[in-house]
């Protein structure tokens, strides 16, 4: 693979990455909630689940999902309603204030343990369909055939994956920083139930949205 490729791909996946979207919003959403421990958690369970879409792809799973119209609906209705579980939980949470010396965290928000919020975003993540058909039509733009596919399915996948974490993690951080500022109970309430709000209607809209499927 050629150096102007692998930059075009890194462009390319950069753009993608910052537009935000469910995945983003769990990141946003638990960093505000949770402050910078749910970031770490969150940014791991993004990177493991592009890393398990971009190989279910490669594997053929995202062609066989843009062939069988059953599949891919059962999986998209699975993701969907997973998405408006949490944004459910979401939008019903206490307000959860930083204490003093806490680095952002309390009792209240330690509740949420951090294995559960890395699942959480790793499901999100991985358990979307059209991210997997998605892989299977952006990777072979970038791929060299007259070389080996091998290596260079690894190089973009690490690539992607990195990638995917450095922005998750921008987004987690900036959250976590935002939510030293809010410290009203009211104010956080409100930024819940927007965040809920805004899970909630994306798993409406991947279920009601029908380009890609």
């Amino acid at each position: 693979m050629s150096l102007e490729l692998w930059l075009a791909f890194v462009a390319a996946s950069a753009i993608l990455l910052a537009i935000p979207g469910p995945t983003i919003l769990i990141v946003v959403s638990y960093a505000l909630g949770h402050g910078r421990r749910a970031a770490l958690s969150t940014v791991a369970g993004v990177a493991l689940g592009d890393f398990t879409a971009m190989t279910c792809s490669m594997l053929g799973l995202g062609a066989l999902l843009a062939t069988s119209a059953m599949l891919f609906t059962a999986l998209k209705w699975l993701g969907a309603a997973y998405l408006v579980w949490l944004g459910i939980k979401l939008w019903r949470a206490p307000p959860t204030l930083p204490a003093a010396g806490a680095e952002g965290e309390t009792g209240a928000a330690s509740e949420l343990r951090p294995w559960r919020m890395f699942g959480h975003a790793y499901v999100v993540t991985a358990l979307n369909p059209k991210s997997l058909v998605f892989f299977v039509a952006f990777l072979p733009q970038f791929l060299d055939l007259s070389a080996p596919l091998a290596p260079q399915m690894i190089v973009l996948e690490a690539t992607f994956v990195t990638l995917a974490a450095l922005n998750a993690l921008a987004y987690a951080l900036a959250a976590s920083a935002a939510r030293t500022q809010i410290r009203r109970p009211s104010v956080q309430r409100a930024v819940n139930r927007v965040g809920g709000t805004l899970l909630i209607g994306a798993g409406v809209a991947a279920v009601t949205w029908r380009g890609g499927s």
